[in-house]
């Protein structure tokens, strides 16, 4: 039986899950999520961020990712890897509901 089909954009709706718990946004639309990767084996790894490097959710969003991920179907594992370059702002999160931000 084939696998259901798996993309960046299947990824990125699934993450719309998950708020931060201080802004009460989802992470997607705030622009925490910098890149959804999929290899040939289906594992995906995501790079995001925080609004602040000092986040004390930091553990709590890249743990939730993690498991929100990997509850997909297909997916056998997943990394998350919390990045601060680009340092993000409140226009990410502007640009990304205007769909100016390359998935």
């Amino acid at each position: 039986m084939p696998k259901p089909e798996l993309t960046s954009d299947i990824v990125l709706d699934a993450l719309r899950d998950i708020e931060d718990p201080e802004i009460g946004t989802n992470i997607v639309d705030l622009g925490l999520i910098y890149d959804v990767t999929i290899d040939k084996d289906r594992a995906v790894s995501v790079k995001m961020t925080t609004t602040t490097r000092f986040c004390p959710a930091s553990a709590f969003l890249a743990d939730a990712v993690k498991t929100r991920v990997e509850s997909l179907e297909g997916v056998p594992r997943s990394t998350v890897e919390l990045v601060y370059e680009p340092v993000w702002s409140p226009e990410m999160a502007e640009l990304f509901s205007l769909g100016s931000v390359a998935k």
